[in-house]
């Protein structure tokens, strides 16, 4: 019997199935090196190719990577895309329209299954009905949600209209959302009426009230409702609106805005726990590749 060393370091290795590995785009650790040695023979030519050969653009990049002014690279900065029509309207065009792509288990254990064709459906709507609150490119939204395919289709149709978008995680405080709110300088906040969590109803949209009652959010024009549980809510009659409301009778297709490779795709922040919560701000371009 062998005694264990540590629980720090673990030697065993174990393969996938052969059938797995076959559909895998990286079929075997002989491809993953190969995808390496690449890279650290020519990083930039590397990313060149994979940025050309895995994204569609608007407007092709001439420059790769421009590091005059580093650390504060810039990557592809020439170029022109769209994080929402390289996530979904290509896999409306080369076949994957009807395949799932996302499978969401409530909390109750019920399963949906949403299409690619659905789900493009989905975030164009929600993006038009963004469109007619005035929300467009360069604009900061926060999505303070549950876990839902609605918070997916939120960040979703920010990306669709070149707005930038940040994700508050749903258990932070009203002080920690108005903290975030007040520093990436949103004009929207996407919640919901409340999420549920071990079968329990927990409040989203009365704390983001309290969010924005603490000040410093002038600029959140609007505050938009996913109806997760039907609890009641407090309502202010102007800015807030349902998701549903807002996009019904809304158009299922939506041109999406192309946006500079570095335009920032989203901000999200640290926790704050050891100081003033840090915004992280991620490109378009960067994060496409990275994903």
């Amino acid at each position: 019997m062998t005694s264990l060393q540590s629980i720090l370091l673990e030697a065993r290795l174990f393969p996938p199935a052969p059938q797995a590995s076959a559909k895998a785009a990286i079929p075997s650790m002989e491809a993953y090196q190969a995808l390496c040695d690449e890279a650290g023979r020519d990083y930039e030519g590397f990313w060149a190719r994979h940025a050309r050969e895995l994204l569609h653009w608007n407007k092709p990049f001439t420059k790769v990577l421009d590091e005059s002014n580093a650390p504060f690279c810039k990557w592809f900065e020439d170029g022109e895309l769209n994080a929402s029509y390289n996530c979904l309207d290509r896999n409306l065009q080369n076949g994957n329209a009807n395949k799932v792509a996302i499978v969401f288990e409530a909390d109750d254990g019920t399963v949906s299954r949403v299409t690619y064709r659905d789900l493009h459906a989905k975030v164009c709507r929600f993006a038009n009905g963004l469109k007619s609150l005035g929300i467009s490119k360069g604009d900061r939204v926060v999505i303070y949600m549950p876990m839902s395919v609605e918070g997916v289709v939120a960040m979703q149709a920010c990306a669709r209209l070149g707005a930038t978008h940040s994700v508050v995680f749903g258990g932070f405080s009203a002080k920690s959302l108005q903290e975030r709110l007040v520093d990436v300088g949103a004009v929207a906040l996407i919640t919901a009426d409340e999420q549920m969590r071990g079968g329990k109803a927990l409040p989203l949209k009365a704390i983001a009230d309290d969010a924005l009652a603490l000040g410093g959010c002038e600029a959140v024009r609007h505050v938009i409702v996913h109806k997760r549980t039907g609890g009641a809510v407090a309502w202010t009659q102007g800015r807030d609106c349902w998701m549903r409301n807002l996009c019904a009778g809304q158009p299922d297709t939506c041109e999406a805005e192309p946006v500079g490779a570095e335009h920032p795709l989203f901000v999200l922040y640290t926790s704050g726990s050891t100081g003033k919560p840090k915004g992280v701000q991620h490109s378009t371009g960067g994060y496409l590749l990275w994903a």
